[in-house]
């Protein structure tokens, strides 16, 4: 029987997190390595140059939510505001759609990464972060060997990943190409980084060695980061929006942010009706769930994310929702995610980004910046226009699921803004089929974004004739695609525990057996 498990983003990185649960750690200590592993097997998607997530529940509760996500830049006499005319803009093609990217040093964001893991470590872990950190320094330094997924994305992601020298240094190891599926990317720098987190903690880059070298290359390169930005950030403690949702309790991510209050508005949704009595009710539903809760996004809900009264409004709106009968009108990337419970029920679901990733690399050190301040989902009211020091929102949604005081999954996606409709799908399938991890992450998904459906190859014929006779606008996809995100998940089954890594994006799984061996899922 599996008595703790990970699922995560990378096969290396569920290992990383199962090898520190064999070793005594908490559910926190294995997304910690996991996520660190993350930096070195997806280093495109995270690492110390991102921001992220994690929400906690220790056995017994109660949860808490870390928000280390990414603040805008400029505080002190140092700092200036962007110029979107710095930005340099690429287009990403993702099969049948394309998403425009802007990154270079004006696009980077204060990183809150290493401060969120210190801090989870501290405050949640039983292990040295030096014993988390040493596996994925060692994985950096002997190489990491690209798969199939890594190397669509690294092919996809090319403009940006050769942006800089020292960025193409890094990711053009193969005749100043990106490396192919089967090659392999050896990155000492990020090792050295990773082992000086574990020996001295976030205070490298926030006060530290790191932080200097991110200073001077920047000023040198027309980033706005100050030193003030650095010594001043801080990780925020939140309490998690909580949802019921057919009996169980479903706890995500809380404002600012802004993709736990679209999930907890189609769970809503959906919780309005019973359940779907079969698959192809199954998509239905998902759309039109997906549909009333985009009804929330526009300008007024973007900008009041941080009010305090916020989710009063939205709860309210909500209501108006059930009385009326119809949706509200507009009222108020690049990731990963690192998913475990441990055997005494302890629950951690960690979700990081580096957006799309910057270009820019801090030589000497492997950190690639996140390019928050270009992400246009980020910046709805146009670049440049956020205040100084904000927390900026997010789609990323660590989510938990529990059962009165027993815990039932922890999950979280990949995605951009199809990240979502990817947990909606994934907890929807859990809690209405009773699915294993395995099914429910497997399931073609459906995602409702400007108007449209996009329909993931693997919909049945018979769900895809009643989405148009829902009046839907379809976009048909041939296949799975990255594109509809990346969910690892763990739940809790009658044998045990059960954990499922996306294999849209090569995800893994691995479990610990009452013997405490590590076994791949």
């Amino acid at each position: 029987m599996i008595t703790g498990a990970v699922a995560a983003g990378s096969p290396l990185a569920a290992r990383a997190g199962a090898d520190a649960l064999a070793a005594g750690g908490t559910a926190a200590d294995a997304v910690i390595a996991g996520a660190l592993m993350s930096a070195v097997s997806e280093s495109v998607l995270t690492g110390p140059g991102a921001g992220g997530f994690l929400l906690v529940r220790p056995p017994g509760g109660p949860a808490t939510l870390l928000d280390f996500f990414v603040a805008v830049p400029g505080l002190g006499p140092d700092g200036r505001p962007l110029n979107p005319d710095d930005l340099h803009a690429f287009t990403v093609p993702f099969g049948r759609v394309e998403q425009v990217f802007h990154i270079g040093p004006a696009s980077c964001a204060v990183p809150g990464m290493l401060a969120g893991l210190d801090l989870a470590s501290r405050r949640f872990g039983r292990l040295p972060l030096a014993t988390l950190a040493a596996p994925a320094a060692r994985q950096a330094r002997d190489g990491v060997m690209i798969g199939e997924q890594a190397a669509y994305l690294h092919e996809i992601l090319a403009e940006m990943l050769v942006y800089t020298p020292s960025s193409a240094a890094m990711y053009a190891q193969h005749g100043g190409r990106t490396t192919p599926a089967g090659g392999t990317i050896w990155m000492p720098d990020l090792a050295e980084t990773l082992e000086r987190f574990g020996r001295e903690g976030a205070a490298c880059l926030y006060d530290g060695m790191l932080g200097e070298e991110l200073l001077r290359y920047l000023e040198l390169q027309g980033g706005l980061i100050t030193r003030d930005d650095l010594q001043q950030y801080g990780v925020i403690e939140r309490t998690p929006l909580e949802v019921s949702f057919r009996g169980v309790t479903v706890l995500t991510n809380p404002p600012p942010s802004s993709g736990g209050t679209l999930i907890a508005a189609a769970l809503h949704h959906m919780a309005r009706h019973a359940p779907p009595p079969d698959e192809t009710a199954f998509f239905v539903e998902l759309a039109r769930a997906g549909a009333a809760a985009n009804e929330f996004r526009g300008p007024e809900f973007q900008a009041g994310l941080s009010d305090d009264d916020f989710l009063d409004r939205f709860w309210a709106a909500l209501s108006e929702q059930e009385t009326s009968g119809e949706p509200p009108s507009q009222k108020p990337t690049g990731t990963t995610h690192v998913s475990a419970i441990d055997r005494e029920g302890g629950m951690a679901s960690l979700s990081s980004s580096n957006g799309s990733g910057s270009g820019v690399v801090i030589p000497g050190t492997g950190i690639m910046l996140n390019n928050m301040l270009g992400e246009s989902d980020l910046n709805p009211g146009g670049f440049g226009n956020l205040p100084v020091g904000a927390r900026m929102t997010s789609m990323m949604a660590p989510t938990l699921i529990i059962d009165g005081d027993r815990p039932v999954a922890s999950l979280g996606s990949a995605g951009s803004n199809r990240l979502r409709s990817a947990i909606l799908a994934v907890v929807a399938g859990m809690v209405d089929f009773g699915a294993g991890p395995a099914e429910a992450v497997a399931r073609p998904r459906v995602h409702h974004e400007g108007g449209g459906v996009d329909v993931e190859g693997g919909v049945p014929e018979q769900a895809v004739q009643a989405l148009r006779e829902a009046d839907f606008d379809l976009r048909l996809w041939t296949e799975a695609n990255l594109y509809f995100g990346g969910v690892s998940a763990v739940g809790v089954t009658a044998g045990g525990l059960e954990a499922a890594g996306d294999p849209r994006r090569g995800g893994g799984a691995f479990g610990v057996d009452e013997h405490g061996e590590v076994i791949e899922l």
